[in-house]
């Protein structure tokens, strides 16, 4: 019998996977904080930073290497997703859609031809974004308004979609629409659309609270044709796309968290040893030692939700109750932490002219998007007494 790997401490990172975390942090630290106010005021993604996510292999992580990817591990992405997330949560997410939810889909669900031909091109150059958000369907995720008309040997779309991640940089979207209403669930299917595939517009871009520099936008799609070659895995079969790749995409978004987190107390521990009150550092106060003592506790016990869940999808276990709780957990843990860094800045926490205003902004999307808390909640629920169809 082979000897199976010893049993080790979820916090305890292979050396691969240690040596790795380090390059994407020293990255973080070097080349994205300089940018973060900028791009924050701005609202958008600087583009020489984005061509250095392609160049250091950040953009397609769990991509083969045969077809231009680094062929490495889900939990790799999760770590990508942290590190970048401590200086700027944008970077964090635009690193999380693209390998959690772009690449994973077409590893998944892409038939040799879609791989071969959009594989490479997300590894080397091309963003992703993943559309199935509507205005009207949003936790409600299948009740979609959008559809698709058979036409000749491909689809007609029409229809919109809403808080469209990276779209104003995306060259590939994932794109769900129902071909036949009546079916309900059993009509959504996933279509591979090209950015420049005439009847997609891209919206403006939302004017957001926080994760300002990672573009979100509305999609209108009228009369665009799909070829039938473009449908990704099959027919009427988007829904179930839809479900497994969110909960993948959960995952990153708890990795997010975690790193909006720490990043948020980094900053606080670091004031805390420096501003002086009654003549004393002030993280010799228990009114300041406890607060961060019990926020940092928590940061931990969100980070190893989130590395089991990664760890149990790499293993092919099933962590759809893990990626839940690491989403929920996480999501409150950074808005806590954010929070606690602001008061511990005092007034100065409260303007732009410090750092730790823009983590409180940045988290509260965490309870938000891909799945509300509530929809964690349910995910979770369902998991403690399931029905007997599922």
């Amino acid at each position: 019998m082979p000897v199976s790997e010893p049993h080790r401490a979820l916090s305890l990172l292979r050396e691969e996977e240690n040596m790795f975390r380090e390059n994407v942090a020293a990255f973080a630290k070097q080349e994205i904080a300089p940018l973060v106010s900028q791009m924050d005021a701005r609202g958008s993604f600087d583009s020489d930073l984005l061509k250095q996510f392609f160049e250091l292999g950040l953009m397609g992580i769990e991509i083969p290497e045969s077809l231009g990817g680094a062929g490495a591990s889900f939990f790799m992405s999760i770590l990508a997703v942290e590190e970048l997330s401590k200086v700027d949560p944008s970077a964090g997410v635009i690193c999380d859609v693209q390998n959690t939810l772009i690449n994973n889909a077409l590893i998944r669900w892409g038939n040799d031809q879609q791989k071969q031909h959009y594989l490479p091109r997300l590894a080397r150059e091309w963003v992703g974004a993943y559309a199935l958000s509507e205005a009207g369907s949003g936790s409600d995720a299948f009740r979609l308004s959008c559809q698709a008309v058979r036409s000749g040997d491909g689809f007609v779309l029409n229809g919109q979609k809403s808080w469209i991640t990276n779209a104003s940089e995306a060259n590939l979207f994932i794109i769900f629409a129902t071909v036949d209403k009546n079916a309900g669930y059993r009509g959504i299917t996933a279509f591979l659309v090209e950015a420049d595939n005439p009847g997609l517009t891209v919206g403006p871009k939302e004017d957001k609270l926080g994760i300002r520099a990672s573009s979100t936008c509305q999609l209108l799609l009228d009369n665009c044709l799909v070829p039938e070659k473009n449908v990704l895995g099959e027919v009427g079969k988007g829904y179930k796309i839809a479900i497994e790749i969110l909960n993948e995409g959960r995952i990153g978004i708890g990795a997010q968290m975690v790193g909006l987190a720490q990043g948020a107390v980094n900053y606080a521990i670091d004031y805390a040893g420096e501003r002086q009150a009654f003549g004393r550092f002030i993280r010799e106060f228990q009114g300041v030692q406890f607060p961060i003592a019990r926020v940092v506790t928590e940061i931990e016990a969100a980070r190893l939700l989130v590395y089991n869940a990664a760890r149990l999808k790499d293993d092919g276990k099933n962590f759809v109750q893990a990626a839940a709780m690491a989403k929920y957990f996480s999501s409150e843990v950074a808005e806590k932490a954010a929070s606690l860094a602001i008061e511990i800045y005092g007034g100065y926490g409260y303007t732009r002219d410090y750092p730790v205003e823009k983590y409180y902004r940045d988290a509260k999307i965490g309870k938000i998007y891909e799945g509300t808390t509530n929809m964690q909640l349910s995910t979770i629920a369902r998991c403690l007494w399931p029905s007997k169809s599922s």
